[in-house]
């Protein structure tokens, strides 16, 4: 509370508007429907790399496992 008393009544005027502009910025939503954000959402994680197009060798990996199992499994019955 002092350091409002030192201040000149012009900027502490300002410094309060600024306050309260932040905080009520806070409680506001940048999108207005669930599309608007899911769509700036997948943009985002794309620009981040999430959805690669490349082979992922773990799937890859995890059907190979799986059909060997499925093979021992055949086998272990015949």
């Amino acid at each position: 509370m002092e350091s409002i008393r030192r201040q000149n009544p012009q900027t502490a005027l300002m410094s309060l508007e600024a306050a309260a502009t932040s905080a009520r910025g806070g409680f506001a939503c940048l999108f207005s429907t669930a599309d608007e954000y899911e769509s700036a959402l997948i943009t985002e994680r794309r620009a981040q790399g999430r959805y690669t197009q490349g082979r992922n060798y773990w799937s890859l990996a995890l059907f190979a496992g799986c059909a060997l199992m499925v093979a021992g499994t055949v086998l272990l019955l015949a």
